[in-house]
């Protein structure tokens, strides 16, 4: 009895040891393929399937490393070439004021100026001698060709730094290079303020053809001399940054009448004109011309005042112009100095209109056209010839 109810048990443990039966595999690789078919129809994750990383793949970049040249070393005379007065606001301004006056005249050549200060303590201005010059170089364009004349026309033109416009003029001495001029200036203004500017005296060449050429400058700080006990100085010329100077201003008014067709132009006054005559004070008048298009119509001219760099004129010109040709019209003003021994030696020009020499002039030929019927005023800097001559056409067409 005990080994029959053995064999029962043991034949439980040789199923349970069988190996799997078909269906019982069948039934597996069913449920493989339901959970194959539930992730299908799962929604596909936002995450980025990334590949994996070969980190075989990645070594060391190889850059190709470019050797480093050697600059080319510049010549022995590169440095020579230089031109330090084109990079500095005021040429020479750095290294003169630790040179001596017969250094200076040794590098630069261009003589010397002899002139004395002294403040007047009762009247309250400042005066200032200008005597001679010695040794100027011969005469140069300030375009660097040299002129047909042997000899110079200077004259000296003074200020008191910073005030550039409050300017005294010597007058020009012809064809020589020992000018004597023998003037005195003064400037009226308290002993402090004298002693807190600087004099500025600058040497120009006057080209009636051309230009003024600055062909040095002295400069005079006044809170190193004693202004009251005065003295004489001989000081050397250095060059300056300021080729040409100043040829002065024209005050002018305009207005222009539909109804009468006239166009009315009056010269009122100028200030600071460059003196032109051999002694003190000059003999300027301005010579008005209208120009149609490229063609010469009338030309008028002022009265001419004596010894004065500073006219007042007042004095008026109409011209007979269309109002469909008012767009076609020029004004050409030339200032001139009365010489009576030869031509007049011109001073400066501008041109008002159709062909105008600049901004300025532009802005008041526009200001007249927007109101004809009322006077328009405006100053007026003038210009040299050849600068008139490049940049207007109604130039060319007067003499």
């Amino acid at each position: 009895m005990a080994l029959g109810h053995a064999l029962p048990a043991q034949s439980d443990t040789a199923t349970n040891c069988r190996p799997p039966t078909t269906e019982t595999s069948r039934s597996t690789f069913s449920l493989a393929g339901q959970l194959s078919s539930l992730n299908a129809r799962r929604p596909s994750s936002p995450m980025v399937d990334v590949k994996p990383i070969e980190f075989w793949a990645m070594g060391p970049r190889k850059e190709v490393v470019q050797p480093l040249r050697k600059p080319p070393t510049p010549p022995d005379d590169y440095f020579r070439k230089l031109e330090p007065h084109l990079y500095s606001l005021d040429s020479c301004s750095d290294d003169v004021d630790s040179l001596t006056d017969e250094e200076i005249l040794a590098r630069y050549h261009l003589g010397m100026l002899h002139f004395s200060t002294q403040y007047d303590l009762i009247n309250g201005h400042l005066s200032v001698r200008v005597i001679e010059a010695r040794d100027l170089p011969p005469p140069v364009m300030c375009d660097g060709a040299r002129q047909d004349m042997a000899h110079s026309n200077p004259y000296v033109k003074m200020s008191l730094l910073p005030d550039h416009k409050n300017s005294r003029q010597t007058g020009v001495k012809r064809k020589t290079q020992n000018p004597v001029f023998e003037e005195r200036f003064t400037f009226e203004l308290p002993f402090l303020e004298a002693q807190r500017r600087t004099l500025l005296l600058s040497l120009v060449d006057f080209d009636k053809f051309s230009r003024h050429c600055v062909i040095g400058k002295v400069s005079l700080p006044l809170s190193e001399v004693d202004l009251v006990k005065g003295g004489h100085w001989w000081k050397a010329l250095v060059p300056s940054s300021q080729n040409e100077v100043e040829l002065g201003e024209l005050l002018l008014s305009l207005n222009y009448l539909p109804s009468a067709g006239r166009l009315n132009v009056d010269i009122i006054r100028a200030k600071q004109l460059l003196q032109t005559d051999m002694c003190q004070g000059s003999d300027p008048f301005v010579k008005v011309q209208l120009v149609t298009g490229l063609k010469l119509m009338k030309t008028k001219k002022t009265s001419c005042m004596r010894g004065t760099i500073d006219p007042c004129y007042n004095e008026s010109f109409s011209f007979r112009v269309l109002q469909e040709d008012l767009c076609e019209v020029s004004l050409v003003f030339t200032v001139y100095g009365h010489n009576m021994k030869s031509s007049n030696d011109f001073v400066g020009r501008i041109v008002i209109g159709q062909f105008s020499t600049g901004p300025q002039e532009t802005t008041h030929w526009r200001r007249l056209m927007s109101s004809q019927r009322n006077p328009v005023e405006q100053w007026h800097s003038l210009r040299s010839r050849a600068e008139c001559d490049r940049v207007s056409p109604a130039s060319l067409e007067v003499t």
